[in-house]
């Protein structure tokens, strides 16, 4: 790439085609943005313009107009923008622009981010080029702004891109997994007057429902551990996900963790890295996953649930890696709950 000075009212090199303007400009009252490619038309416009009807960017002390004239090697920022958004797009995207270099990934349907953070990282430490994101596991609804990629200079050496695309390879850096109808069982060990049954059982159906998904029914059970084991089995037959409340996260001894050991199931998780919710617990039942919360009231709460169940009902399955990158931005507040899903928003949450 090599710079040029075009002055207008002057005959053009031809060989300025496709260079590229370096600022904005007004040209007899039409506005031209920065990183247009010139055209024999567009040269031809400033030959034949008076230099005082042509105003905006140009260098002082210097009658010219910085224009950048492209190598054989060299993209354009749009073309380069697009290559790079096609790189960094998993699935569940779509894409708009570009505009001013800049492409953005859109959710193709509501659900869960996922982003490759340490690869998303290194490709951000090559020089020009740009890719930012939502958080990982973020909720977004359809057709909301998930990523952008984006060219720093107007013109960007192809090798420069070449190294990103051998770097991420068809990967993928961001992606939306979208939500999937899945069958959802409760199974409460605790008990609860009517009242408190309604208000719990509101809450639950309006967590689930909101994601796409459908409860298959209330199971209230005594602490016992043949009461709770027939309803996990129940559960388990009828249900994708069991919720359940009312365990005493902390002793190994509760009918819940008993239950699923004896059912063939196990515990995958004691507790997450993030609070209000760090004493949730995740387990797996067959092809069944369980999110134990330690009481009713908790379903009522903003809580790192509300992190959880979402992924669930995307069909990801119950392991310590979903819960692994919760403890980055953990501390649930209310300055956090940009990151729940819609019903979560308005629940209460600590303020610290």
């Amino acid at each position: 790439m090599r710079t040029e000075q075009l002055v207008p009212g002057d005959r053009p090199d031809p060989d300025l085609v496709g260079a590229v303007l370096t600022g904005d400009l007004q040209v007899a009252g039409e506005r031209w943005s920065k990183g247009r490619r010139l055209t024999a038309t567009d040269l031809a416009t400033l030959a034949g313009t008076d230099p005082t009807a042509v105003t905006g960017h140009r260098e002082r002390g210097r009658p010219g107009l910085t224009v950048l004239v492209p190598d054989p090697g060299d993209v354009h920022e749009d073309e380069a923008a697009r290559r790079l958004a096609a790189l960094a797009a998993g699935g569940g995207l779509t894409r708009r622009g570009p505009a001013e270099s800049r492409v953005d990934l859109l959710a193709g349907a509501a659900g869960v981010v996922h982003v490759r953070i340490g690869l998303l990282e290194r490709l951000n430490r090559i020089d020009m080029v740009e890719v930012f994101s939502l958080f990982d596991g973020q909720v977004v609804a359809a057709g909301e702004l998930v990523a952008s990629a984006k060219i720093a200079p107007h013109l960007i050496p192809a090798a420069v891109l070449e190294r990103a695309e051998a770097l991420v390879g068809g990967r993928g850096i961001v992606g939306v997994a979208p939500f999937v109808p899945r069958r959802v069982a409760v199974v409460v060990k605790e008990s609860l007057h009517a009242l408190a049954r309604e208000r719990f059982e509101a809450s639950v159906r309006t967590k689930v429902e909101s994601l796409g998904s459908s409860l298959v029914g209330f199971e209230y059970v005594e602490d016992r551990l043949d009461a709770v084991a027939r309803a996990l089995r129940a559960g388990s037959a009828t249900g994708d996900v069991i919720l359940t409340a009312g365990s005493a996260s902390t002793d190994p001894s509760d009918p819940f963790f008993v239950a699923i050991d004896r059912l063939g199931g196990r515990i995958v998780r004691r507790g997450v890295p993030a609070h209000p919710g760090s004493m949730l617990w995740l387990g797996r039942l067959g092809r069944v996953d369980i999110l134990g919360l330690p009481t009713c009231g908790a379903y009522s709460r903003a809580t790192a649930a509300d992190l959880v169940l979402p992924r669930l009902l995307t069909g990801e399955r119950v392991s310590r890696g979903l819960v692994a990158g919760l403890g980055h931005g953990g501390v649930l507040t209310r300055s956090m709950r940009f990151r729940f899903p819609a019903y979560a928003r308005e629940l209460d949450a600590p303020d610290g």
